[in-house]
């Protein structure tokens, strides 16, 4: 059967590593189904979840470079089920994946939910798009009143996908995340406060009342 992102991913030397390890017997004799050339809801879902991505290219030496790329949750947008684009805005100018992507279009993407730990690999090919050129496409990927000098679009067409297992990936979590997990214990915290600070003014009150048996 059909394993898509490995049909790429597994060349001759991986083969032979494969065998090696003895493990090329796994891939060879696949039996399952994970010819995934298009996105799901579930995958749409994922994507909209992220804040950051990780994209891979290749230069004309041949040496590959990986970017992180960051942004608000859900920057790399979802445009059909083939297709992925996100703002390029300007960083430190060296413009290292923009120089790779014109002279090869192929990327591997990693998103990452690192509270979940899962992972989701992605080969697309990526064309460049000015901001004139692209229109609708670029009003599609703007985030408002995101501080960031936009200077171009990529558009990604999605080639396959997969999912790796959660094996080894580190949990971690955001400010934003961290801060809506303890919201419950700040909120009772806050209550018990007022409610304490109540029972102390109760309690101040009754010592300064007269004592009516002493009268």
């Amino acid at each position: 059967m059909s394993y898509g992102f490995l049909d790429i991913a597994v060349t001759p030397s991986v083969r032979a590593a494969q065998a090696k390890m003895g493990v090329d017997h796994l891939w060879q004799d696949f039996k399952g189904h994970r010819d995934f050339d298009r996105f799901t809801e579930n995958e749409a879902a994922f994507i909209a979840e992220r804040d950051s991505f990780y994209i891979a290219t290749v230069s004309e030496t041949g040496w590959p470079y990986v970017q992180h790329r960051g942004g608000p949750r859900g920057f790399l947008k979802l445009v059909d089920d083939r297709t992925l684009a996100f703002a390029d805005y300007r960083g430190n100018r060296q413009y290292i994946s923009t120089g790779n992507l014109a002279a090869d279009g192929r990327v591997c993407l990693f998103l990452m939910d690192y509270v979940r730990r899962a992972r989701l690999k992605v080969y697309a090919h990526a064309e460049i798009l000015a901001l004139d050129d692209a229109a609708a496409l670029t009003e599609l990927v703007t985030v408002p009143d995101y501080k960031a000098t936009l200077e171009r679009v990529f558009r990604l067409r999605l080639e396959t996908f997969d999912w790796n297992c959660p094996q080894h990936i580190t949990p971690r979590f955001t400010d934003r995340e961290i801060t809506e997990a303890v919201r419950p214990l700040r909120d009772r915290l806050a209550r018990l406060e007022t409610e304490n600070a109540e029972l102390r003014a109760r309690l101040v009150v009754r010592r300064t009342l007269p004592d009516r048996d002493g009268e």
